[in-house]
């Protein structure tokens, strides 16, 4: 008997004990199963801040324009990445979070211009007083007229009158004022005599001298004349178009100056009337004849002036050792708020009264 009880004793006890040991596994099992959902919980919760780490940099800087003004300042953003220094006009704002919008509050610092930009001879004398930087504003001198405009026009006088120490005084003038055209301005020249026509333009003139023929290498424009100073356009007239200045613009300009040949006959009405014409108007046309031409010429000179005046456009007049064209020339820089000058024998220049 106590055999028998012994033996079911042990057995009773191995199962507790096996009983036991799957109570303890099946705790393990689910507490290694809780630790895993919770990391899991967690590895969710801060994975996005993990994988979404990068700063982001928002920069601004404020450019000083040649009037010495503040601009409106740009803004922009970028990814963090090492870069070389930037200028001492930037400042930069780090954030954890980008935005579609960023207003910082600069400390802004102002700096002064160097003394010697804008002040040498390429610039004229200083900002923004229209003597040429080459943005908007532009300047040169014609017999001592000075001139600051963004387009200018040269009405000169190529005719045959003009030979001997008148042409040799407007030609080396005229190569002086072209060669002082800033950058960024705009500029033609118009040569006349019996007809007009445009700086490098081929002029044949025939040999009754009553018609011309001017070839633009495109089209051919025709010219009819009565005597020296009466002369029209014979059907459509030419358009004349803006020359950039440009180096290069500048010296074959020059090379026009010194070849161009005199021609014969005098009429100033037709290349002021097609300066007047261009588009967008001149600014200033330069003027310059050493003739008088037929009929009332102060009367002339009003109805151009007004024509002018009207588009905003100022005539420098300049007389070439002739006194007769003085009451007109003066008249017509008077109706346009230009500049009369009278240029004597020997080149001396004076300013009409």
């Amino acid at each position: 008997m106590s055999k028998i009880s012994l033996s079911t004793f042990q057995a009773q006890e191995k199962a507790a004990e096996r009983q036991r040991r799957a109570t303890s596994i099946t705790s393990l099992v689910v507490a290694l199963m809780v630790v895993a959902l919770l990391m899991l919980i967690l590895a969710l919760v801060l994975l996005p801040s993990w994988t979404k780490d990068d700063t982001v940099m928002v920069s601004y800087q404020m450019p000083v324009s040649k009037d010495e003004e503040l601009q409106k300042k740009t803004f922009s953003q970028v990814q963090t990445k090492p870069s070389a220094p930037s200028s001492a006009m930037t400042k930069v704002i780090a954030a954890n979070t980008s935005s579609p919008v960023a207003i910082p509050v600069p400390d802004v610092e102002f700096t002064e211009p160097s003394l010697d930009f804008g002040s040498g001879d390429d610039f004229g004398a200083g900002w923004g007083n229209g003597s040429g930087d080459g943005t908007g504003g532009g300047g040169t001198t014609f017999f001592n007229q000075k001139v600051s405009a963004e387009r200018v026009v040269y009405v000169i006088d190529y005719s045959g009158s003009m030979s001997g120490e008148r042409e040799k005084l407007m030609r080396k003038e005229l190569t002086k004022s072209v060669g002082q055209v800033k950058l960024g301005m705009q500029f033609q020249m118009i040569f006349f005599a019996g007809p007009a026509w445009v700086a490098g333009n081929d002029v044949s003139m025939a040999k009754d001298r009553k018609t011309a023929e001017v070839s633009d290498q495109r089209k051919k424009f025709k010219w009819r004349g009565q005597g020296a100073h009466k002369w029209e356009v014979a059907g459509r007239s030419q358009e004349v178009e803006w020359i950039p200045a440009s180096p290069s613009n500048r010296e074959e300009a020059l090379k026009l100056i010194k070849n161009t040949k005199l021609v014969w006959g005098t009429n100033w009405e037709n290349p002021l009337e097609m300066a007047i014409e261009m588009e967008p108007p001149p600014q200033t046309i330069l003027f310059m004849t050493d003739g008088s031409i037929a009929g009332d010429m102060v009367e002339l000179a009003k109805r151009l002036g007004r024509r002018a005046k009207s588009k905003g456009i100022t005539i420098n007049t300049v007389a070439m050792m002739q006194p007769k064209a003085e009451d007109a020339m003066k008249e017509l820089a008077k109706r346009t708020g230009g500049q009369f000058s009278i240029v004597d024998k020997g080149g001396k220049v004076r300013v009409g009264r």
